[in-house]
């Protein structure tokens, strides 16, 4: 059994706009749950949005142990997601998907409306789960590489949270593990 406390929203959508019978028999399955599910003719734009603040609440995170409430109400926290967000944007915008950016702040706002949570990220660090460091930041870098659009918080960010995930061991090596090379002998008399 599953309760679901907050933001009782589930949208769906098809990638190509269309209102199939799978899409439009889930929407009604959880309508009947008790939950808003609606469709969408752009699931793209409404993953982006969701994706703003995945992107930034969740290394933050995991980098720092804060909750939701106190990453997006910490003023240089805010600004740093503000930041990633502002850079996320241009890279969905470089791929056409149009969000207008007055919805910046009320995402936050909304986000921030949430008391105490702590992000999956965070949850699955101190779980010792592997991280959607990928999922939710990588994929970003990635597809502004690919649009040549600058993500340099993001980048720097993500090397962060990689690094702190390595460190956990929950995050594979940048750099495979070199073979140790044999120790050469030690001579008394050897010069230093």
């Amino acid at each position: 059994m599953i309760t679901h406390y907050k933001f009782r929203r589930f949208t769906l959508g098809e990638p190509d706009g269309s209102r199939s019978p799978r899409v439009t028999a889930l929407s009604r399955l959880l309508e009947a749950a008790g939950l808003d599910a609606p469709v969408r003719d752009d699931i793209r734009w409404n993953i982006w949005l969701k994706l703003w603040g995945n992107v930034c609440f969740n290394p933050i995170s995991a980098l720092t142990g804060a909750t939701l409430d106190r990453i997006t109400r910490e003023p240089g926290l805010r600004a740093l997601c503000e930041r990633m967000i502002a850079e996320t944007r241009a890279v969905h915008e470089a791929l056409g998907v149009h969000i207008p950016a007055d919805m910046v702040a009320r995402r936050l706002d909304a986000a921030g409306s949430v008391i105490g949570h702590k992000m999956s990220m965070l949850q699955d660090l101190e779980r010792g789960r592997s991280l959607e460091i990928d999922a939710l930041v990588t994929a970003v870098q990635e597809l502004g590489r690919l649009t040549a659009t600058a993500t340099p918080v993001i980048d720097t960010v993500l090397a962060l949270v990689q690094e702190r995930a390595r460190a956990a061991g929950l995050y594979p090596s940048a750099h495979p593990a070199q073979p140790a090379l044999p120790a050469s002998p030690v001579r008394d008399d050897a010069a230093v």
